[in-house]
């Protein structure tokens, strides 16, 4: 299968996570910070040649009547732009309510509020990632 980058696609960061070669178990890489589509996605280049990833998954916000947004939107254009910098295939993901849960796992193991700042975007993109990882039928392809 090899690994699988996913991404928390936000206004200000992006939360990045990676698989495990298996393609079993999401961990949390890094936060980019937002510089602009290009400059986004020549820093997740970086990553994904650095990690040898062979697919990316996209965390897609949709409203709670299922439909997409300016942020849905967003996330997309990062999405089609990576995926045609580096020619992978690029899956979405319906990414509502992973940052609460992400601050609630955080918050459950004892996580300084500081420290969640830090990594919340991080914790959103592995619950992205490991979303795809257990039900990849789940996708919402473009």
């Amino acid at each position: 299968m090899g690994r699988i980058l996913g991404l928390d696609v936000g206004t200000k960061t992006i939360g990045v996570a990676v698989s495990d070669p298996t393609g079993l178990l999401a961990s949390p890489v890094c936060t980019v910070s937002r510089k602009g589509v290009r400059t986004d996605v020549v820093a997740l280049q970086a990553i994904v040649a650095e990690r040898e990833v062979q697919a990316v998954v996209v965390g897609l916000p949709l409203e709670l009547d299922g439909s997409e947004a300016r942020s849905a939107r967003l996330a997309r254009q990062i999405g089609v732009a990576l995926g045609e910098a580096t020619s992978l295939p690029v899956h979405y993901v319906d990414e509502r309510y992973t940052s609460v849960d992400a601050e609630r796992q955080l918050i459950a193991a004892d996580v300084s509020r500081a420290r969640r700042k830090q990594v919340i975007d991080q914790q959103a993109a592995v619950i992205i990632l490991q979303t795809f990882l257990d039900h990849p039928e789940l996708t919402h392809e473009p």
